[in-house]
Protein backbone atom coordinates (compact mmCIF):
# COMPACT_ATOMS: atom_id res chain seq x y z
CA UNK A 1 0.00 0.00 0.00
CA UNK A 2 1.51 3.21 -1.28
CA UNK A 3 1.44 6.47 1.22
CA UNK A 4 -0.75 9.14 0.08
CA UNK A 5 1.33 11.97 -0.33
CA UNK A 6 -1.66 14.79 0.34
CA UNK A 7 -0.91 14.18 4.00
CA UNK A 8 1.88 15.67 4.30
CA UNK A 9 0.76 18.50 2.27
CA UNK A 10 -2.78 18.70 4.40
CA UNK A 11 -0.87 18.16 8.21
CA UNK A 12 3.05 18.94 8.27
CA UNK A 13 4.22 22.52 8.47
CA UNK A 14 5.11 24.79 5.69
CA UNK A 15 8.09 24.86 6.87
CA UNK A 16 9.04 21.40 5.87
CA UNK A 17 12.35 21.84 3.40
CA UNK A 18 14.20 18.87 1.94
CA UNK A 19 11.11 17.10 0.88
CA UNK A 20 10.32 19.66 -1.65
CA UNK A 21 13.30 18.91 -3.93
CA UNK A 22 13.59 15.16 -3.08
CA UNK A 23 9.62 14.63 -3.68
CA UNK A 24 10.20 10.79 -2.86
CA UNK A 25 8.47 8.72 0.38
CA UNK A 26 11.63 6.73 1.64
CA UNK A 27 10.74 3.34 3.60
CA UNK A 28 14.19 1.75 4.03
CA UNK A 29 18.13 2.57 4.26
CA UNK A 30 21.43 0.42 3.99
CA UNK A 31 24.88 2.15 4.33
CA UNK A 32 24.66 5.00 1.47
CA UNK A 33 21.54 3.65 -0.19
CA UNK A 34 17.85 4.45 0.90
CA UNK A 35 14.71 2.35 -0.79
CA UNK A 36 12.00 4.40 -2.07
CA UNK A 37 8.63 3.32 -1.03
CA UNK A 38 8.60 2.49 -4.96
CA UNK A 39 11.23 -0.02 -4.78
CA UNK A 40 13.46 2.51 -6.37
CA UNK A 41 16.96 2.99 -4.49
CA UNK A 42 18.85 6.16 -4.70
CA UNK A 43 22.67 6.74 -3.63
CA UNK A 44 22.85 8.80 -0.80
CA UNK A 45 24.95 11.63 -1.12
CA UNK A 46 23.17 14.19 1.23
CA UNK A 47 23.67 11.68 4.62
CA UNK A 48 21.66 13.74 7.12
CA UNK A 49 23.20 16.63 6.39
CA UNK A 50 26.58 15.29 7.67
CA UNK A 51 24.72 13.27 10.34
CA UNK A 52 24.86 10.31 9.20
CA UNK A 53 28.46 10.08 8.85
CA UNK A 54 29.21 6.17 9.04
CA UNK A 55 26.02 5.57 6.97
CA UNK A 56 22.19 3.93 7.59
CA UNK A 57 21.89 1.55 9.93
CA UNK A 58 25.37 0.34 10.58
CA UNK A 59 24.98 -3.71 11.44
CA UNK A 60 27.61 -3.18 14.48
CA UNK A 61 25.31 -0.11 15.80
CA UNK A 62 22.26 -1.57 15.35
CA UNK A 63 22.61 -4.95 16.73
CA UNK A 64 24.27 -2.61 20.35
CA UNK A 65 20.89 -0.56 20.41
CA UNK A 66 18.86 -4.06 20.17
CA UNK A 67 20.69 -5.60 22.48
CA UNK A 68 20.65 -2.84 24.56
CA UNK A 69 17.24 -2.55 24.14
CA UNK A 70 16.08 -5.93 24.89
CA UNK A 71 18.21 -6.08 27.66
CA UNK A 72 15.49 -3.37 28.89
CA UNK A 73 18.59 -0.72 28.90
CA UNK A 74 17.83 2.45 30.14
CA UNK A 75 15.85 4.41 27.50
CA UNK A 76 15.82 8.15 29.43
CA UNK A 77 17.93 8.96 32.19
CA UNK A 78 18.39 12.48 32.42
CA UNK A 79 21.83 13.06 33.54
CA UNK A 80 21.77 10.62 36.10
CA UNK A 81 25.04 7.91 35.73
CA UNK A 82 24.31 4.54 33.70
CA UNK A 83 26.39 2.33 32.81
CA UNK A 84 26.32 2.76 29.07
CA UNK A 85 27.44 6.38 29.83
CA UNK A 86 30.39 5.24 31.34
CA UNK A 87 31.28 3.36 28.50
CA UNK A 88 30.80 6.12 26.42
CA UNK A 89 32.54 8.61 28.39
CA UNK A 90 35.53 5.84 28.60
CA UNK A 91 35.90 5.24 24.61
CA UNK A 92 35.91 8.87 24.01
CA UNK A 93 38.67 9.33 26.98
CA UNK A 94 40.70 6.16 25.09
CA UNK A 95 40.36 6.89 21.33
CA UNK A 96 39.38 10.38 21.13
CA UNK A 97 40.82 12.75 23.76
CA UNK A 98 43.94 11.59 25.22
CA UNK A 99 45.35 10.62 21.75
CA UNK A 100 44.84 14.35 20.84
CA UNK A 101 46.20 15.26 23.99
CA UNK A 102 42.93 17.02 25.05
CA UNK A 103 42.37 17.21 29.00
CA UNK A 104 38.57 18.38 28.16
CA UNK A 105 35.47 17.70 29.81
CA UNK A 106 32.49 16.70 28.10
CA UNK A 107 28.93 18.27 28.93
CA UNK A 108 25.54 16.80 27.61
CA UNK A 109 22.40 18.98 26.63
CA UNK A 110 19.44 19.33 24.46
CA UNK A 111 19.81 17.08 21.87
CA UNK A 112 20.98 19.04 18.71
CA UNK A 113 23.71 21.59 17.66
CA UNK A 114 21.97 24.87 18.34
CA UNK A 115 21.83 23.43 21.73
CA UNK A 116 25.43 23.12 22.04
CA UNK A 117 25.98 26.86 20.62
CA UNK A 118 23.42 28.28 22.91
CA UNK A 119 25.54 26.72 25.78
CA UNK A 120 28.87 27.68 24.59
CA UNK A 121 28.07 31.21 24.19
CA UNK A 122 26.12 31.20 27.84
CA UNK A 123 29.16 29.68 29.24
CA UNK A 124 31.31 31.80 27.87
CA UNK A 125 30.08 35.13 28.70
CA UNK A 126 29.75 33.08 32.14
CA UNK A 127 33.48 32.69 32.70
CA UNK A 128 34.35 36.02 31.07
CA UNK A 129 31.52 38.45 32.26
CA UNK A 130 31.21 39.97 29.22
CA UNK A 131 28.93 39.40 26.34
CA UNK A 132 29.98 40.23 23.08
CA UNK A 133 30.72 37.00 20.70
CA UNK A 134 32.22 37.39 17.54
CA UNK A 135 31.56 35.38 14.77
CA UNK A 136 31.86 35.39 11.06
CA UNK A 137 29.77 36.38 7.44
CA UNK A 138 28.56 33.18 6.48
CA UNK A 139 28.66 31.59 9.32
CA UNK A 140 25.85 29.09 10.53
CA UNK A 141 25.41 27.94 13.99
CA UNK A 142 21.65 27.13 14.51
CA UNK A 143 18.25 29.14 14.72
CA UNK A 144 17.42 29.39 17.81
CA UNK A 145 17.36 33.10 19.16
CA UNK A 146 21.24 33.02 20.57
CA UNK A 147 22.83 30.47 17.98
CA UNK A 148 20.93 32.87 15.21
CA UNK A 149 22.73 35.83 16.53
CA UNK A 150 26.25 34.30 15.34
CA UNK A 151 24.53 33.30 12.62
CA UNK A 152 25.10 35.26 9.33
CA UNK A 153 22.44 33.78 6.71
CA UNK A 154 19.52 36.89 6.34
CA UNK A 155 16.55 34.40 5.44
CA UNK A 156 16.89 32.74 8.69
CA UNK A 157 17.79 35.90 10.70
CA UNK A 158 14.76 37.19 8.86
CA UNK A 159 12.19 34.67 10.90
CA UNK A 160 13.88 35.40 14.57
CA UNK A 161 11.05 38.42 15.05
CA UNK A 162 13.07 40.17 17.34
CA UNK A 163 16.22 42.15 17.41
CA UNK A 164 19.97 39.80 17.52
CA UNK A 165 22.23 41.24 19.79
CA UNK A 166 25.22 40.41 21.44
CA UNK A 167 27.22 39.65 18.49
CA UNK A 168 30.02 41.46 16.22
CA UNK A 169 30.08 39.70 12.65
CA UNK A 170 33.56 40.00 11.21
CA UNK A 171 34.88 38.84 7.64
CA UNK A 172 35.35 34.79 7.38
CA UNK A 173 39.14 33.90 6.03
CA UNK A 174 38.93 35.27 1.99
CA UNK A 175 35.93 36.91 2.60
CA UNK A 176 37.44 39.91 1.24
CA UNK A 177 39.11 38.60 -1.79
CA UNK A 178 42.64 37.27 -2.68
CA UNK A 179 45.36 39.08 -0.89
CA UNK A 180 43.44 40.17 1.77
CA UNK A 181 44.01 38.60 5.08
CA UNK A 182 40.95 39.31 6.96
CA UNK A 183 42.48 38.27 10.48
CA UNK A 184 44.45 41.93 9.79
CA UNK A 185 41.13 43.22 10.18
CA UNK A 186 40.24 41.61 13.34
CA UNK A 187 43.17 42.15 14.79
CA UNK A 188 42.72 46.02 14.48
CA UNK A 189 39.44 46.23 15.75
CA UNK A 190 40.33 44.08 18.73
CA UNK A 191 43.25 46.64 19.78
CA UNK A 192 41.92 49.71 18.87
CA UNK A 193 39.85 51.15 21.98
CA UNK A 194 37.61 53.33 19.74
CA UNK A 195 36.50 50.39 16.78
CA UNK A 196 33.22 49.99 18.60
CA UNK A 197 33.86 46.75 19.39
CA UNK A 198 33.33 45.58 22.50
CA UNK A 199 35.71 43.33 24.64
CA UNK A 200 34.67 39.96 23.42
CA UNK A 201 33.83 36.65 25.15
CA UNK A 202 34.28 34.01 22.54
CA UNK A 203 35.50 34.13 18.92
CA UNK A 204 33.48 31.35 17.60
CA UNK A 205 34.11 29.79 14.01
CA UNK A 206 33.62 27.12 12.11
CA UNK A 207 36.66 25.62 10.31
CA UNK A 208 35.04 24.67 7.33
CA UNK A 209 31.50 26.52 6.85
CA UNK A 210 28.84 23.76 5.95
CA UNK A 211 26.06 25.51 5.29
CA UNK A 212 27.58 29.12 4.29
CA UNK A 213 29.00 27.36 1.40
CA UNK A 214 31.96 25.56 2.11
CA UNK A 215 34.17 27.69 3.03
CA UNK A 216 37.62 26.57 3.97
CA UNK A 217 39.74 28.34 6.26
CA UNK A 218 43.02 28.41 5.95
CA UNK A 219 45.87 26.94 9.03
CA UNK A 220 47.24 30.02 9.10
CA UNK A 221 43.94 32.16 9.45
CA UNK A 222 42.74 29.88 12.23
CA UNK A 223 45.58 29.71 14.32
CA UNK A 224 46.18 33.72 14.13
CA UNK A 225 42.44 33.86 15.08
CA UNK A 226 43.18 31.26 18.04
CA UNK A 227 45.89 33.40 18.92
CA UNK A 228 44.03 37.01 18.86
CA UNK A 229 41.23 35.18 21.19
CA UNK A 230 43.80 34.44 23.53
CA UNK A 231 45.88 37.93 23.45
CA UNK A 232 42.41 39.21 24.27
CA UNK A 233 41.03 37.12 27.34
CA UNK A 234 38.51 35.31 24.85
CA UNK A 235 37.59 32.16 24.88
CA UNK A 236 38.33 30.25 21.60
CA UNK A 237 35.01 28.55 20.43
CA UNK A 238 35.08 25.64 17.39
CA UNK A 239 32.00 24.68 15.98
CA UNK A 240 32.41 21.14 14.89
CA UNK A 241 28.84 20.11 14.52
CA UNK A 242 29.32 19.30 10.78
CA UNK A 243 32.74 19.42 9.76
CA UNK A 244 33.63 17.35 13.07
CA UNK A 245 33.33 13.45 13.14
CA UNK A 246 36.07 12.69 10.50
CA UNK A 247 33.87 14.74 7.88
CA UNK A 248 36.89 16.70 7.11
CA UNK A 249 39.73 13.91 7.29
CA UNK A 250 40.40 13.76 11.30
CA UNK A 251 38.14 13.17 14.18
CA UNK A 252 38.49 17.26 14.76
CA UNK A 253 38.58 19.04 11.70
CA UNK A 254 41.22 21.11 13.81
CA UNK A 255 43.83 18.68 14.45
CA UNK A 256 46.14 19.40 11.83
CA UNK A 257 46.59 23.03 13.04
CA UNK A 258 48.06 24.99 16.32
CA UNK A 259 45.12 25.74 17.93
CA UNK A 260 43.41 24.79 21.58
CA UNK A 261 39.74 25.72 21.55
CA UNK A 262 38.34 26.21 24.72
CA UNK A 263 34.83 24.96 23.66
CA UNK A 264 34.26 22.70 21.05
CA UNK A 265 30.52 22.24 20.20
CA UNK A 266 29.35 18.93 18.79
CA UNK A 267 26.37 17.15 17.15
CA UNK A 268 24.98 15.55 13.90
CA UNK A 269 26.99 12.55 13.80
CA UNK A 270 28.21 12.32 17.24
CA UNK A 271 25.92 9.68 18.04
CA UNK A 272 27.33 7.66 14.75
CA UNK A 273 23.67 6.24 14.39
CA UNK A 274 21.82 9.52 13.08
CA UNK A 275 20.19 9.73 17.04
CA UNK A 276 20.02 13.31 18.67
CA UNK A 277 22.98 13.73 20.11
CA UNK A 278 25.17 16.93 21.39
CA UNK A 279 27.72 17.78 23.33
CA UNK A 280 30.21 20.48 23.86
CA UNK A 281 33.61 19.96 25.25
CA UNK A 282 35.14 22.70 27.78
CA UNK A 283 38.39 22.94 29.04
CA UNK A 284 38.27 22.61 32.78
CA UNK A 285 39.34 25.87 33.96
CA UNK A 286 35.82 26.96 32.00
CA UNK A 287 33.50 23.94 33.59
CA UNK A 288 31.73 26.59 35.92
CA UNK A 289 28.11 25.83 35.29
CA UNK A 290 26.54 25.21 38.49
CA UNK A 291 24.40 21.85 38.96
CA UNK A 292 21.14 22.10 36.36
CA UNK A 293 22.49 25.93 35.62
CA UNK A 294 22.04 25.09 31.72
CA UNK A 295 20.55 21.74 31.66
CA UNK A 296 17.33 19.87 29.19
CA UNK A 297 14.76 17.13 29.62
CA UNK A 298 16.80 14.99 26.93
CA UNK A 299 20.67 15.64 27.74
CA UNK A 300 21.99 13.26 26.79
CA UNK A 301 20.55 10.05 25.01
CA UNK A 302 21.20 6.76 26.13
CA UNK A 303 20.67 5.22 23.22
CA UNK A 304 23.25 7.40 21.58
CA UNK A 305 25.51 6.78 24.07
CA UNK A 306 25.36 2.66 22.75
CA UNK A 307 25.94 4.01 19.19
CA UNK A 308 28.08 6.39 19.60
CA UNK A 309 30.35 4.37 21.67
CA UNK A 310 30.43 0.94 18.97
CA UNK A 311 31.21 4.08 16.33
CA UNK A 312 34.38 5.21 18.47
CA UNK A 313 35.70 1.37 18.91
CA UNK A 314 35.22 0.56 15.00
CA UNK A 315 36.11 3.62 13.15
CA UNK A 316 38.20 5.46 15.51
CA UNK A 317 41.33 2.94 17.49
CA UNK A 318 43.62 3.83 14.76
CA UNK A 319 44.61 6.57 11.81
CA UNK A 320 43.30 3.67 9.23
CA UNK A 321 39.80 4.98 8.91
CA UNK A 322 41.46 8.59 7.95
CA UNK A 323 43.40 7.22 5.24
CA UNK A 324 40.56 5.84 3.41
CA UNK A 325 38.57 8.94 4.50
CA UNK A 326 42.26 11.14 2.21
CA UNK A 327 41.69 8.57 -0.53
CA UNK A 328 38.26 9.01 -1.17
CA UNK A 329 38.84 12.59 -0.63
CA UNK A 330 40.81 12.32 -3.27
CA UNK A 331 38.16 10.88 -5.96
CA UNK A 332 35.04 13.09 -4.79
CA UNK A 333 37.65 16.11 -6.05
CA UNK A 334 38.75 14.74 -9.01
CA UNK A 335 35.12 14.53 -10.24
CA UNK A 336 33.94 18.01 -9.45
CA UNK A 337 36.75 19.24 -11.40
CA UNK A 338 35.03 17.30 -14.40
CA UNK A 339 31.51 19.34 -13.39
CA UNK A 340 33.95 22.24 -12.47
CA UNK A 341 35.17 22.26 -16.17
CA UNK A 342 31.62 22.51 -17.88
CA UNK A 343 30.95 25.73 -15.93
CA UNK A 344 33.20 29.40 -17.04
CA UNK A 345 34.45 30.66 -13.70
CA UNK A 346 33.30 27.39 -11.73
CA UNK A 347 35.63 26.15 -8.75
CA UNK A 348 36.05 23.25 -6.26
CA UNK A 349 35.70 24.15 -2.18
CA UNK A 350 35.89 22.44 1.09
CA UNK A 351 38.08 19.49 2.18
CA UNK A 352 38.33 16.13 3.32
CA UNK A 353 35.40 14.50 2.29
CA UNK A 354 33.25 17.54 3.20
CA UNK A 355 33.43 19.21 -0.58
CA UNK A 356 31.53 20.74 -2.78
CA UNK A 357 31.90 22.64 -6.21
CA UNK A 358 30.80 26.73 -6.79
CA UNK A 359 28.97 26.91 -10.04
CA UNK A 360 28.08 30.72 -9.25
CA UNK A 361 24.40 30.14 -9.68
CA UNK A 362 21.83 28.72 -7.11
CA UNK A 363 19.54 28.01 -10.13
CA UNK A 364 22.19 26.15 -12.04
CA UNK A 365 22.97 24.36 -8.82
CA UNK A 366 19.74 23.54 -8.10
CA UNK A 367 19.32 22.11 -11.76
CA UNK A 368 22.01 19.74 -11.32
CA UNK A 369 20.86 19.08 -7.99
CA UNK A 370 17.38 17.89 -9.43
CA UNK A 371 18.69 16.36 -12.56
CA UNK A 372 20.95 14.21 -10.58
CA UNK A 373 17.93 13.03 -8.07
CA UNK A 374 16.42 12.28 -11.16
CA UNK A 375 18.95 9.94 -11.85
CA UNK A 376 18.93 8.75 -8.48
CA UNK A 377 21.15 10.26 -6.63
CA UNK A 378 20.19 12.25 -2.78
CA UNK A 379 22.47 15.66 -3.04
CA UNK A 380 21.69 19.47 -1.74
CA UNK A 381 23.06 22.90 -2.30
CA UNK A 382 24.90 25.09 0.35
CA UNK A 383 26.28 28.88 0.23
CA UNK A 384 24.68 32.00 0.57
CA UNK A 385 22.79 31.54 -2.72
CA UNK A 386 22.82 28.10 -2.88
CA UNK A 387 25.19 28.12 -5.52
CA UNK A 388 27.24 25.45 -4.44
CA UNK A 389 26.86 21.50 -5.41
CA UNK A 390 27.81 19.85 -2.06
CA UNK A 391 28.44 16.37 -1.33
CA UNK A 392 28.37 15.11 2.19
CA UNK A 393 28.16 11.40 0.99
CA UNK A 394 28.86 8.92 4.41
CA UNK A 395 32.53 8.74 5.06
CA UNK A 396 32.64 5.01 4.90
CA UNK A 397 30.62 4.51 1.55
CA UNK A 398 32.14 2.10 -0.52
CA UNK A 399 34.06 2.85 -3.55
CA UNK A 400 32.17 1.42 -6.16
CA UNK A 401 28.45 3.33 -4.77
CA UNK A 402 31.08 6.23 -4.66
CA UNK A 403 32.00 6.46 -7.95
CA UNK A 404 28.93 5.72 -9.17
CA UNK A 405 26.84 8.41 -7.60
CA UNK A 406 29.77 11.03 -9.12
CA UNK A 407 29.00 9.53 -12.21
CA UNK A 408 25.53 10.22 -12.13
CA UNK A 409 26.44 14.01 -10.55
CA UNK A 410 28.64 14.56 -14.11
CA UNK A 411 26.49 13.20 -16.32
CA UNK A 412 23.16 15.38 -15.07
CA UNK A 413 25.93 18.34 -14.85
CA UNK A 414 26.72 17.48 -18.21
CA UNK A 415 22.72 17.21 -19.44
CA UNK A 416 21.96 20.65 -17.28
CA UNK A 417 24.85 22.74 -18.72
CA UNK A 418 24.37 21.24 -21.94
CA UNK A 419 28.04 20.19 -22.45
CA UNK A 420 29.06 17.65 -24.27
CA UNK A 421 31.69 15.34 -23.61
CA UNK A 422 33.96 14.97 -26.83
CA UNK A 423 35.62 11.39 -27.27
CA UNK A 424 39.45 11.92 -27.65
CA UNK A 425 40.65 11.57 -31.04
Amino acid sequence: MSTEKTIFERRESEARSYCRGIDVVFESAQGSEMKGEDGRTYIDFLAGCSSLNYGHNDPDMKQALLNHISADGLAHALDLHTTTKAAFLESFEKYILEPRGMDHKMMFMGPTGTNAVEAAMKLARKVTGRENIVSFTDGFHGVTLGALAATGNSYHRGAAGISLNGVTRMPYDAYMGEGYDTADMLEVMLNDSSSGMDAPAAIMLETVQGEGGLNAASKAWVERVGRLAKEHGALLIIDDIQAGCGRTGTFFSFEDMDVQPDIVTMAKSLSGFGLPFAAMLIKPDYDIFGPAEHNGTFRGNTHAFVTARVAIEKYWKDDAFEAEIAKKGDIIAESLREVADMVPGAFLKGRGMMRGVDVGSGELAEDICGRAFEKGLVIETSGSDDQVVKILVALNVPEETLRKGLDILVEAAREVTGHKQIAAE
